[in-house]
């Protein structure tokens, strides 16, 4: 699961020392360096602690301070995103939710809205590692004390976002590995068990690429899910097997909010390469180009693409100035590709001068009748 989750750096603990003589703690030591030979744990510290006699315990401390400073902080200029592990109610307080938050910050006094159930309240008071913060930011784990939203109306595996800037989903196109270990090829539909942040549901399969996966494969598939999720570009997930409970793969978000895909399409087997192995750009450029000729919102893009909304509002205004886009309203910052602009346009005039060659005698086409034979 660490692995699928891209998990890069670690430390083993040994725990209970104190039941076992050193002779076998040595033998455990060299069983463990061995079993994690071939992951992201290769030569991670192993470390022996007892909780009852406190041996150990402050080489752990240490360790754990020494590796958290070579970790990268991650940003928190992306969109505020907490899902929420633990839901309950504090005598005095009221609703208390906690989490990661996984992206973005929040402060004191914010409006807050809760998906899927799009329940909205605000920020009463807001604690992290148990100290009262005025703000909180990625990486951290907090506690959110909400004022106008009754503990029962949420769960675990809801997420906590500003209001109006995620749309929940059930239809997800992803990269999928599929285990070696998994004990049967995967087949087309097959019905799993879907984890993402804290949410649980299940998912029906599509396999786009080919009939099946093999263990060991990897593929595009699109994800049907029972019950809505907030997702976004570059999230990652793991899929459980629905009967036996075992880990069969997991996989990276490639688009939380596609169309119903056509199996076997050579588009859209290219379109979902790029996702995953394209630039942020690059992404960015598809999704406006597949908006057509209705062109795309800010705050659409913003549910298609794990980018900060300053980044795209940039590349926006840099693709703008070199001529690819059009600005069309920029109150909602919707933009449409010139390209697009230019056939719209074309069509328009096509139907302006079949008009006038038909009825050379009327003034002109009435604009809403000039609407309804437009795409």
């Amino acid at each position: 699961i660490c692995r699928l989750l891209k998990v890069k750096k670690g430390l083993i603990v040994l725990t209970k020392i104190d039941l076992v003589d050193r002779e076998l703690l040595e033998l455990v030591t060299e069983e463990v360096a061995e079993i994690v030979q071939d992951t992201f744990l290769k030569g991670a510290p192993i470390l022996a602690v007892s909780s009852v006699t406190g041996e150990g315990i402050p080489q752990l401390l240490s360790t754990l301070d020494f590796l958290s400073q070579k970790i990268e902080e991650r940003s928190s200029n992306g969109l505020f995103r907490l899902p929420i592990d633990r839901v309950f109610v504090m005598k005095g307080f009221g609703t208390v939710v906690t989490g990661t938050v996984i992206s973005g910050s929040l402060s004191l006094g914010e409006t807050v809205e809760v998906l899927p159930p799009g329940l909205e309240g605000k920020v009463r008071s807001l604690q992290v590692y148990n100290r009262p913060v005025e703000k909180t930011v990625a990486g951290e784990r907090a506690a959110v004390n909400l004022q106008g939203i009754e503990a029962s109306a949420i769960e675990r595996g809801d997420i906590l976002i500003r209001p109006n800037t995620l749309k929940p989903t059930q239809l997800i196109d992803a990269y999928l590995e599929y285990l070696p270990n998994a004990p049967r090829p995967l087949k087309h539909r097959t019905r799993q068990r879907f984890h993402i942040g804290t949410t649980l549901t299940n998912a029906s399969i599509f396999i786009l690429d080919r009939e099946e996966l093999a263990p060991g494969q990897g593929g595009f598939v699109q994800l049907r899910l029972e019950k809505s999720v907030v997702a976004l570009q570059q999230d990652r997930f793991v899929i459980r097997g629905s009967s036996a409970i075992q880990t069969i793969g997991g996989g990276v978000i490639l688009d939380s909010h596609p169309e119903k895909h056509k199996r076997h399409s050579f588009s859209v087997i290219a379109d979902l390469n790029l996702l995953k192995d394209g630039t942020g750009e690059q992404a960015l450029s598809q999704h406006i180009h597949h908006s057509g000729m209705g062109g795309i919102t800010l705050e659409y893009l913003l549910n298609r693409v794990e980018m900060p909304p300053s980044e795209i509002r940039m590349m926006i205004r840099k693709m703008s100035e070199k001529g690819d886009l059009l600005l069309i309203d920029p109150e909602k910052l919707k933009v449409v590709e010139k390209g697009q602009y230019h056939q719209l346009k074309e069509m328009a005039l096509t139907q302006l001068r079949e008009f006038h060659q038909r009825s050379p005698m009327k003034s002109g086409l009435a604009k809403e009748e000039l609407r309804t034979k437009l795409p």
